[in-house]
Protein backbone atom coordinates (compact mmCIF):
# COMPACT_ATOMS: atom_id res chain seq x y z
CA UNK A 1 0.00 0.00 0.00
CA UNK A 2 2.63 2.64 -1.34
CA UNK A 3 0.19 5.01 -2.35
CA UNK A 4 -1.37 5.78 1.13
CA UNK A 5 -0.71 9.16 2.20
CA UNK A 6 2.77 8.96 4.92
CA UNK A 7 0.96 9.62 8.33
CA UNK A 8 -2.12 7.49 7.10
CA UNK A 9 0.51 4.33 6.17
CA UNK A 10 2.14 5.03 9.94
CA UNK A 11 -1.42 4.53 11.34
CA UNK A 12 -1.90 1.37 9.06
CA UNK A 13 1.97 0.48 9.79
CA UNK A 14 1.23 0.11 13.67
CA UNK A 15 -2.24 -1.14 13.31
CA UNK A 16 -1.08 -3.99 11.58
CA UNK A 17 1.59 -4.86 13.75
CA UNK A 18 -1.20 -5.98 16.31
CA UNK A 19 -1.91 -9.61 16.33
CA UNK A 20 -4.48 -11.01 13.83
CA UNK A 21 -4.52 -7.32 11.87
CA UNK A 22 -3.79 -7.90 8.64
CA UNK A 23 -2.47 -4.82 6.17
CA UNK A 24 -6.44 -4.34 4.61
CA UNK A 25 -8.02 -4.95 8.42
CA UNK A 26 -5.32 -2.09 9.55
CA UNK A 27 -6.64 -0.05 6.93
CA UNK A 28 -10.40 -0.33 7.53
CA UNK A 29 -9.48 0.61 11.01
CA UNK A 30 -7.68 3.35 10.26
CA UNK A 31 -10.09 4.65 7.47
CA UNK A 32 -12.86 3.84 10.28
CA UNK A 33 -11.22 6.37 12.71
CA UNK A 34 -10.91 9.15 10.37
CA UNK A 35 -14.85 9.05 9.37
CA UNK A 36 -15.03 9.74 13.25
CA UNK A 37 -15.64 12.87 14.54
CA UNK A 38 -11.87 14.53 15.52
CA UNK A 39 -13.20 14.62 19.46
CA UNK A 40 -13.28 10.89 19.27
CA UNK A 41 -10.62 9.91 17.41
CA UNK A 42 -8.48 12.34 20.08
CA UNK A 43 -10.23 10.18 22.64
CA UNK A 44 -8.82 6.97 21.63
CA UNK A 45 -5.44 8.16 21.41
CA UNK A 46 -5.29 9.72 24.68
CA UNK A 47 -6.49 6.23 26.30
CA UNK A 48 -3.86 4.44 24.15
CA UNK A 49 -1.43 6.92 25.22
CA UNK A 50 -2.40 6.63 29.11
CA UNK A 51 -2.89 2.94 28.92
CA UNK A 52 0.48 2.25 30.36
CA UNK A 53 0.63 5.02 33.18
CA UNK A 54 -2.79 4.08 34.16
CA UNK A 55 -2.14 0.44 34.86
CA UNK A 56 -0.10 -1.45 37.30
CA UNK A 57 1.29 -5.24 38.08
CA UNK A 58 -0.42 -6.30 41.24
CA UNK A 59 2.46 -6.94 44.13
CA UNK A 60 0.54 -10.01 45.26
CA UNK A 61 -0.81 -11.97 42.55
CA UNK A 62 1.40 -10.22 39.20
CA UNK A 63 -2.16 -9.72 37.15
CA UNK A 64 -2.93 -6.08 35.24
CA UNK A 65 -4.94 -4.15 37.41
CA UNK A 66 -5.31 -0.58 38.00
CA UNK A 67 -4.67 -0.76 41.87
CA UNK A 68 -1.98 -2.24 44.00
CA UNK A 69 -3.39 -4.08 45.41
CA UNK A 70 -5.43 -5.35 42.80
CA UNK A 71 -9.55 -5.77 43.94
CA UNK A 72 -9.27 -9.81 44.37
CA UNK A 73 -6.53 -9.32 46.75
CA UNK A 74 -8.04 -6.61 48.24
CA UNK A 75 -11.10 -8.13 48.66
CA UNK A 76 -11.57 -9.58 52.12
CA UNK A 77 -14.36 -12.05 51.39
CA UNK A 78 -12.24 -14.29 48.90
CA UNK A 79 -10.41 -17.59 50.26
CA UNK A 80 -6.87 -16.91 51.54
CA UNK A 81 -6.18 -20.62 51.73
CA UNK A 82 -6.74 -21.37 47.93
CA UNK A 83 -4.17 -19.92 45.38
CA UNK A 84 -4.91 -20.71 41.36
CA UNK A 85 -2.03 -20.73 39.61
CA UNK A 86 -2.48 -19.27 36.37
CA UNK A 87 0.19 -18.28 33.28
CA UNK A 88 -0.95 -15.51 31.89
CA UNK A 89 -3.09 -12.55 32.82
CA UNK A 90 -5.84 -13.57 30.04
CA UNK A 91 -6.66 -17.20 31.88
CA UNK A 92 -6.93 -15.24 35.36
CA UNK A 93 -10.11 -13.08 32.98
CA UNK A 94 -11.39 -16.82 32.04
CA UNK A 95 -11.59 -17.73 35.40
CA UNK A 96 -13.02 -14.74 36.66
CA UNK A 97 -15.85 -14.48 33.99
CA UNK A 98 -16.26 -18.36 35.21
CA UNK A 99 -17.81 -17.15 38.16
CA UNK A 100 -17.59 -20.42 39.87
CA UNK A 101 -13.54 -20.06 42.15
CA UNK A 102 -13.62 -17.61 45.08
CA UNK A 103 -9.88 -17.93 46.20
CA UNK A 104 -6.73 -15.94 45.46
CA UNK A 105 -4.37 -16.00 42.35
CA UNK A 106 -1.16 -15.70 41.31
CA UNK A 107 0.30 -15.44 37.72
CA UNK A 108 2.93 -16.78 36.88
CA UNK A 109 3.90 -14.43 33.72
CA UNK A 110 4.36 -17.78 30.94
CA UNK A 111 5.35 -21.51 31.20
CA UNK A 112 8.83 -22.94 31.41
CA UNK A 113 9.97 -23.55 27.93
CA UNK A 114 13.67 -23.78 27.48
CA UNK A 115 13.54 -23.74 23.86
CA UNK A 116 11.62 -20.51 23.98
CA UNK A 117 14.44 -19.06 26.72
CA UNK A 118 11.80 -19.39 29.07
CA UNK A 119 13.49 -21.16 32.29
CA UNK A 120 11.66 -21.48 36.00
CA UNK A 121 13.79 -17.83 37.16
CA UNK A 122 11.77 -16.08 34.19
CA UNK A 123 8.56 -16.74 36.25
CA UNK A 124 6.83 -15.53 39.33
CA UNK A 125 8.44 -18.41 41.70
CA UNK A 126 9.47 -16.07 44.10
CA UNK A 127 6.35 -14.58 44.64
CA UNK A 128 4.64 -18.28 44.65
CA UNK A 129 7.57 -18.86 47.31
CA UNK A 130 6.65 -15.54 49.58
CA UNK A 131 2.62 -16.39 49.56
CA UNK A 132 2.92 -19.89 50.98
CA UNK A 133 5.62 -18.70 53.63
CA UNK A 134 3.04 -16.72 54.79
CA UNK A 135 1.22 -19.79 55.82
CA UNK A 136 -2.31 -19.17 55.07
CA UNK A 137 -2.69 -20.79 51.97
CA UNK A 138 -3.49 -24.29 52.52
CA UNK A 139 -4.00 -25.69 48.65
CA UNK A 140 -2.69 -24.63 45.58
CA UNK A 141 -4.20 -25.01 42.20
CA UNK A 142 -2.64 -25.46 38.82
CA UNK A 143 -4.69 -23.65 36.20
CA UNK A 144 -1.97 -24.07 33.14
CA UNK A 145 -3.73 -25.68 30.63
CA UNK A 146 -2.20 -29.51 29.25
CA UNK A 147 0.35 -28.61 26.75
CA UNK A 148 3.95 -30.03 27.37
CA UNK A 149 4.85 -26.55 28.66
CA UNK A 150 1.98 -26.44 31.36
CA UNK A 151 3.22 -30.29 32.05
CA UNK A 152 6.91 -29.26 32.56
CA UNK A 153 5.68 -26.14 34.68
CA UNK A 154 3.46 -28.27 36.64
CA UNK A 155 5.93 -30.96 37.56
CA UNK A 156 8.47 -28.07 38.60
CA UNK A 157 6.22 -26.27 40.69
CA UNK A 158 5.14 -29.73 42.80
CA UNK A 159 8.73 -30.85 42.88
CA UNK A 160 9.46 -27.51 44.50
CA UNK A 161 6.30 -27.34 47.29
CA UNK A 162 7.15 -30.82 47.73
CA UNK A 163 10.56 -30.26 49.24
CA UNK A 164 9.56 -26.92 50.57
CA UNK A 165 5.90 -26.37 51.44
CA UNK A 166 4.96 -30.06 52.35
CA UNK A 167 2.04 -29.45 54.58
CA UNK A 168 0.18 -27.62 51.11
CA UNK A 169 -1.94 -29.63 48.98
CA UNK A 170 -1.32 -29.48 45.55
CA UNK A 171 -4.60 -29.91 43.02
CA UNK A 172 -4.65 -29.19 39.05
CA UNK A 173 -7.74 -29.05 37.30
CA UNK A 174 -9.23 -32.06 35.75
CA UNK A 175 -8.59 -32.74 32.34
CA UNK A 176 -9.79 -35.32 30.11
CA UNK A 177 -12.89 -35.67 28.01
CA UNK A 178 -15.55 -32.45 27.48
CA UNK A 179 -19.12 -32.90 28.56
CA UNK A 180 -21.15 -34.22 25.52
CA UNK A 181 -18.45 -35.69 23.84
CA UNK A 182 -18.40 -39.43 22.21
CA UNK A 183 -15.72 -41.22 23.29
CA UNK A 184 -14.93 -42.52 19.57
CA UNK A 185 -13.90 -39.04 18.81
CA UNK A 186 -11.66 -38.43 21.59
CA UNK A 187 -7.91 -38.37 20.71
CA UNK A 188 -5.54 -40.17 22.50
CA UNK A 189 -3.49 -37.79 24.20
CA UNK A 190 -6.67 -37.08 25.86
CA UNK A 191 -7.63 -40.25 26.55
CA UNK A 192 -4.95 -40.55 28.19
CA UNK A 193 -5.37 -37.78 30.68
CA UNK A 194 -8.50 -38.90 31.53
CA UNK A 195 -7.01 -42.45 32.31
CA UNK A 196 -4.21 -40.82 34.34
CA UNK A 197 -6.83 -38.77 36.14
CA UNK A 198 -10.05 -40.61 36.67
CA UNK A 199 -12.43 -39.96 39.47
CA UNK A 200 -13.78 -42.47 42.02
CA UNK A 201 -17.49 -42.93 41.11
Amino acid sequence: MSNLPKPLQLVVDQLSALPGVGPKSALRMAMTILAWPKEKAQNLGQSIYNLRDALCICSRCASLSDSDPCKICADPLRDDEKLCLVAEWDSLLVMEDAGFFKGKYLVLGGLISPLDGVEPHSLELEKLRARLGEGQVKEVILALGTTMEAEATASYIKNMMQKEFPGVKITRLAQGIPLGAELKYIDKETLRQSLNWRQSF
